[in-house]
């Protein structure tokens, strides 16, 4: 059956707004549908970057449930429901002598006992299960809008062409918008001045070519942004192996980011005593650093109560000229009110991604 089940479902809505909402749900309850999407892989960093674990090829429940922004528990609860056709895409748990294996050749520190392990093919599966998701719906749209272009496409004599060059597509419907904007509606307007007796009814095609205009280079416009490059995409693998970290692990790598930045006098505080303070040292002009590291999951959230804590311990106790708190997740609005207030740059898991890829943090220089 191959693609043809779910280029049938892809049909174009055209002028008809729910027709989208149905092809999605058929995707949601077909399968059959499903199964003949589920080489299309690429769609998942089309819609979001998915880091993987360090091996390049895996990622945890965690890291699922971080990428569609959903709870551990929806994830857990959708295996429950779909394990079968989970499983056979490539969901699998590890336990004993295999996951001891995988841990030493991927490199994972972790003490769990089990490990659930999602391939690029079985997250695309989660992607067309999981309805709670707006993350999982903007998979589902890209997957039915890339299986009607590849239905509508010509496939004969394929001929390479440059990424950056415009295919034969684009440029007919640029030429197109370019003859209505500039011919058919010019000739509407002057025909309308100067009939009276057909003005209503030339007014009304001279509206609807317009439309017809206006969809044509919304259309062009959003399959720019789909085949674009993604430049947001993250470096593979650094957020993974700092997820896959403990809490002192991830203070060292801090502190080894702050001396490679020329920070001096880097020392690694955490523990029962450090009085809310993990790492202490100095910035290269000698102004006195104070540090919180939190190891938080992806779909966490540092609160505003997390950060004025440290405010006290790094400004009081420790007297710090600069003041970081450095999470692997988001940050809500109100914890970044309190840190602008109270002097405290925030390092959230965007920000610390691009410091751990060779950013210079902006609080040290």
């Amino acid at each position: 059956m191959g693609h043809r089940s779910l280029a049938l479902a892809a049909r174009p809505d055209h002028e008809q707004t729910g027709q989208n909402v149905i092809n999605e749900a058929a995707l949601l309850e077909s399968k059959t549908l499903r199964d003949s999407a589920l080489e299309r892989t690429d769609v998942l960093d089309r819609v979001k970057a998915l880091s993987l674990l360090p091996d390049g090829m895996h990622v945890t429940t965690a890291m699922v449930a971080a990428y569609f922004q959903v709870g551990i528990k929806a994830i857990r609860s959708l295996v429950v429901d779909h394990r079968e056709e989970l499983e056979a895409n490539g969901y699998r748990v590890l336990t004993g002598s295999e996951l001891s294996s995988f841990k030493e050749l991927s490199g994972i520190q972790s003490r769990t006992a089990s490990l659930a392990l999602f391939s690029r093919r079985a997250v695309l599966n989660v992607a067309m299960l999981l309805r709670d998701s707006e993350v999982a719906r903007q998979v589902r749209t890209y997957l039915l809008d890339m299986e009607y272009l590849a239905r509508t496409q010509p496939v004969d004599n394929p001929v390479h062409r440059d990424a950056a060059s415009p295919s034969l597509d684009d440029r007919i419907d640029q030429r197109i918008s370019y003859v209505l904007g500039k011919t058919v509606v010019p000739m509407f307007n002057a025909l309308i001045e100067t009939s009276s007796e057909h003005r209503r009814e030339l007014i009304a095609l001279r509206s609807g070519v317009q439309r017809i205009e206006r969809k044509l280079q919304q259309h062009n416009a959003r399959l720019q942004r789909l085949e674009g490059p993604r430049e947001d995409r993250p470096l593979a693998g650094v957020m993974a192996s700092m997820d896959a970290m403990n809490g002192r692990e991830f203070e060292e790598h801090v502190a080894k980011l702050l001396r490679r930045d020329g920070c001096t006098a880097v020392v690694v505080r955490g523990g029962g005593g450090d009085r809310g303070v993990d790492i202490t040292g100095q910035t290269p002009d000698g102004r006195h650093i104070a540090v919180q590291c939190k190891r938080f999951a992806p779909y966490v959230s540092v609160t505003s109560s997390h950060v004025q804590k440290f405010i006290g311990s790094a400004k009081v106790l420790y007297k710090a000229d600069v003041a970081l708190y450095v999470a692997t997740c988001p940050f809500t609005r109100d914890a970044m009110n309190v840190a602008a207030d109270g002097g405290v740059t925030p390092v959230d898991r965007s920000l610390l991604e691009a410091w751990s890829g060779g950013t210079e943090l902006s609080a040290l220089s």
